[in-house]
């Protein structure tokens, strides 16, 4: 593994509730050191300790309150059940959240559900009781192999696992041989954080990084054939859907992708400490103006740009998240206060600053009907 991105000092978590700002500003770090494979393409933190890692009941992490991304949660748990007809299925979720994806594929195609999650917690949930799913809980391990499922689903909780060939292969003997069953995977796609340097997405939980073609080299080294590779979601997520088999089967066009990764490596490398000087002088500028800058995002790609550019409270005061879990919580790291949108009516802020692309549109609408209009920036 080639090293090609450091952060000395990153905060262990990113969306653990932190009820005040002296324990914010003093939150446990580690250290980045993200290498590169030019074998398999695959990339990873190097340095990583999973035991600074807990995600348990503070853990909040949830997307749902965002009608953009409930629209994509909608229309991709539709596909998945047209494309495999899952219907009248046993469903199994590995890193369920809340139970809002799980509960969408149950409901939208009849199904009963299992859902493993150690941040699981009923008061948190966006949805209503289903008696048709049942919810555990804890950290899906050895213990629950015997768990039987016909669809087996992994969204967004690869990305925080460091052996990722000894979890999936424990995904695979829980599936068994039965060459019905459906395995469908999620992650953030290395190509658009590398690509795009978006140092942002880079965090200490996500510890481990795909692309389309590292991602389908693994299930096929652990035993599975692949049947669909795609992305979506502004390319920002990659999905995986595979079935139990030897792992030869017939390689799909975008697995081939190890010289575009090692370009995507090289390009980050070269730009990223021009694209940190950049963003420091125009947050400079800002300050020095007397212009009061907000982020909009309370999660780990607010955490990441305000710990990597080392921006205090002095140069921005707060962060607005729509998720009313995160009110009045702190983000870890810097201090900084997370509020309601609603704040923005007295605060008044002259820039917005948006940390995820795919959410413009939404911010813009909600800084709108506010009679706000700050200049928008997005990273």
């Amino acid at each position: 593994m080639r090293i090609f991105y450091e952060v000395e000092a990153a905060p262990v978590h990113s969306v653990i509730l932190l009820h005040d700002r002296e324990t914010a500003v003093n939150f446990p770090t580690g250290a980045i050191k993200l290498g590169h494979c030019d074998r398999c393409g695959f990339i990873g933190n190097t340095a990583f300790d999973a035991g600074l890692q807990d995600y348990g009941g503070e853990y909040e992490a949830t997307q749902g309150f965002s009608p953009t991304f409930n629209a994509f949660h909608r229309r991709l748990a539709a596909d998945l059940i047209a494309r495999y007809d899952l219907r009248g299925k046993r469903l199994v979720e590995i890193g369920c959240g809340m139970g809002e994806f799980l509960h969408l594929l149950c409901e939208l195609g009849g199904n009963t559900g299992v859902g493993f999650d150690p941040a699981y917690d009923k008061s948190r949930s966006l949805v209503s009781d289903f008696d048709k799913i049942i919810y555990v809980a804890d950290y899906f391990s050895e213990k629950y192999v015997n768990t039987p499922g016909d669809f087996f689903a992994c969204k967004m909780t690869l990305e925080h696992i460091p052996n990722t060939a000894e979890f999936v292969r424990m995904v695979r003997q829980t599936v068994g041989d039965n060459p019905d069953a459906i395995i469908f995977f999620q992650v953030p796609n290395a190509r658009y954080v590398f690509g795009d340097v978006a140092f942002w997405d880079i965090y200490y939980e996500h510890c481990s990084y795909f692309s389309l073609g590292s991602m389908a080299r693994l299930f096929r080294h652990v035993g599975f054939d692949v049947m669909d590779l795609w992305t979506d979601y502004d390319d920002q997520y990659l999905m995986i859907a595979a079935r139990p088999g030897p792992g030869d089967s017939p390689l799909l066009p975008s697995e081939n992708d190890l010289a575009l990764i090692t370009q995507d490596v090289a390009h980050f490398t070269a730009s990223y400490p021009r694209l940190l000087a950049d963003w420091r002088r125009r947050m400079a500028e800002m300050k020095g103006n007397g212009r009061r800058v907000v982020l909009w995002g309370g999660g780990s790609k607010g955490v990441s740009f305000l710990t990597t550019l080392g921006l205090g409270l002095d140069v921005v005061e707060c962060v607005v998240d729509i998720n009313p879990n995160k009110t009045g919580t702190f983000m870890a790291g810097t201090g900084q206060e997370i509020v309601a949108p609603e704040f923005l009516r007295i605060y008044r802020p002259d820039v917005v600053i948006v940390m995820n692309p795919v959410y413009r549109e939404e911010i813009g609408r909600d800084l709108q009907k506010m009679g706000l209009s700050p200049e928008l920036l997005t990273v």
